[in-house]
């Protein structure tokens, strides 16, 4: 494991949580000029999953930090003129374009495997490319279909090949249509001083250290090698070079690295109140999340459902920098409904009430529907302050 030097700078609780939301785009006036792509360049990934409750995730995001900019407005600033292209990061991710060198070591680790996960039939990965080239960009569908007809994974010939093909880089998911990938050539989606491999192992890693530490404002190991899901040692090799410096942070008792940027001026301004897609990379890491607000976090859309404690998609409630309860809603119709509201104080219900009547209205609903509260005595005024 790399020596480093001692720490140069000792940090309260309180100053890190300040720098994470900063880092994150919580803390101050948001950068409205840079818009939705600006955030993306500011938090490096956004998160893509299925699960579309108010909105897909990746809609959630800009909308935490920016306010209710138009969901079309979202979809074409990630997908159009080539700001962006999806791959594996934290897990299937947004990232802005510039960062596609940066992910060779990782497109080298998957050509290094070459049975990656389904068996191919010869000539269909050259004949996939060759569909590309000629008619692209193509959904699988397109493609010759998704599915041989099976169980959901039973991935069909041409729909194995060109995800393998994106994983080498040889092919690159451009946009999402109707959730479908829509995959076109590498060579044709990115920019020729962009598209290549030229960076080794290290430099690569290196970057993507600095890059998440900067995302983060500080954080300890684990919490900046899994922003990018690097490994322990991958983070051992690089960090002294990356450019973040060591500090300490109270109650803290592992190790830490801050961005030297956020060291430089103290965050100030004003607090977001927002509710946060529980993919919302500020509270990715649940023992970070733990460590900075106190509060546990777990998305238990996976979990049976008698065995869930606060819901289907809960969203943690972001106001005065701290997370203070959370709630699971659905749709009805133009109701926005809260089937379960958790708040972990009174003075949660106010931020809770307006964040609620502010994400209805974003969905184009226009009302709110309380069906429980965990602390009972909470409902009535919750109610009365949603209706206000």
């Amino acid at each position: 494991m790399t020596t480093l030097p001692p720490p140069a700078t000792e940090l309260s609780a309180d100053e890190a949580r300040r720098i994470a939301l900063r880092a994150q785009g919580f803390l101050g006036a948001p950068e409205r000029r840079g818009g939705v792509r600006g955030v993306l360049r500011h938090l490096g990934a956004v998160q893509l999953d299925t699960i579309s409750v108010l909105a897909r995730s990746h809609e959630l995001i800009p909308y935490a930090r920016l306010g209710a900019v138009g969901r079309r407005t979202v979809e074409d600033a990630y997908w159009t003129e080539g700001h962006s292209f999806e791959y594996w990061s934290h897990a299937a991710c947004i990232l802005p374009v510039e960062e596609w060198p940066h992910f060779a070591f990782r497109r080298r680790s998957y050509r290094a495997r070459p049975h990656w996960n389904h068996d191919l039939p010869d000539g269909v990965y050259d004949q996939v490319i060759k569909q590309l080239r000629a008619e692209g960009p193509l959904t699988a569908t397109e493609l010759g279909g998704a599915k041989n007809g099976g169980e959901w994974w039973d991935w069909s010939g041409s729909k194995v090949a060109v995800e393998r093909a994106l994983m080498y880089g040889e092919v690159v998911c451009t946009e999402r249509r109707s959730w479908k990938r829509v995959y076109d050539l590498a060579e044709r989606a990115i920019p020729d001083d962009l598209l290549h491999d030229e960076l080794d192992d290290a430099e690569c890693l290196r970057r993507l250290v600095r890059l998440a530490g900067q995302s983060l404002g500080v954080g300890t190991r684990a919490d900046i090698a899994d922003y990018h899901r690097l490994k322990g040692e991958q983070f051992d090799a690089v960090v002294a070079d990356s450019g973040l410096v060591p500090v300490t942070v109270e109650g803290w008792s592992k190790p830490a690295w801050a961005d030297p940027r956020a060291l430089a001026s103290e965050p100030r301004g004003r607090h977001r109140t927002t509710l946060l897609s529980p993919f919302d990379s500020l509270v990715w890491e649940r023992a970070r999340t733990e460590r900075i607000f106190g509060f546990t976090h777990r998305l238990e859309a996976y979990v049976p459902k008698p065995k869930r404690v606060y819901g289907y998609f809960a969203m943690p409630l972001l106001s005065g920098g701290k997370l203070l309860g959370r709630v699971d809603p659905a749709r009805e119709g133009t109701t926005l409904v809260a089937r379960q509201v958790s708040l972990d104080t009174p003075k949660a219900v106010a931020p809770m009430a307006r964040a609620l009547r502010e994400a209805a209205e974003w969905v184009g609903c226009d009302s709110v529907r309380i069906e429980r509260v965990d602390r009972p005595e909470l409902t009535a005024d919750l109610v009365r302050a949603v209706s206000a």
